[in-house]
């Protein structure tokens, strides 16, 4: 039987020159896969009550929606400027290739809700703490920060230590 580890494809120097990425791409490919995936992902949830998962663009949205309608939650997307169509709030953050601005709809978590951070890969912890501060400027309570994998050498739970961090593959 394969394992989740079977289906991450390391591709070297994307999206730049230096950079080993991991793709989810052949994971996505098989429902079995996925299955597996989810099923650790919640794993890591436990019965913990979730109003909220936030998906991080694009690739948490794949388990982010999944998750979601499993835990019974609402789903929030987290975008690049300009493609959310309503009033938003954004950050600003640094990543392990340069800068970037997230941003969330104002109205997407009402104060004191219980949310569920997700993203495919924790790296440097530029993204996941952008999204902690848009969760928090609405008042959101983070139950978790939730991802596929975690890239220890770059020291990305750092930056968001303050949070119960989960992964399900570390490397």
């Amino acid at each position: 039987m394969k394992t989740i580890e079977h289906y991450i494809r390391d591709i070297q120097d994307f999206p730049k020159p230096g950079i080993l990425f991991k793709d989810i791409a052949p994971l996505l490919q098989d429902p079995e896969a996925v299955e597996l995936c989810l099923n650790a992902l919640l794993d890591k949830i436990g019965d913990t009550k979730i109003d909220k998962v936030v998906g991080i663009e694009s690739r948490g949205f794949f388990f982010g929606t999944l998750l979601a309608q499993k835990l019974g939650a609402g789903f929030v997307p987290v975008r690049k400027p300009g493609k959310l169509p309503f009033k938003t709030i954004s950050e600003s953050y640094a990543l392990e290739y340069g800068t970037d601005t997230l941003e969330m709809h104002e109205d997407a978590i009402v104060k004191g809700e219980r949310v569920l951070i997700h993203d495919d890969v924790l790296a440097t912890g530029g993204t996941a703490e952008a999204v902690c501060k848009l969760v928090e400027k609405l008042e959101g309570n983070i139950v978790q920060c939730n991802f596929i994998m975690q890239l220890n050498f770059l020291n990305g739970k750092e930056k968001i230590s303050g949070y119960d961090v989960k992964s399900v593959l570390e490397y």
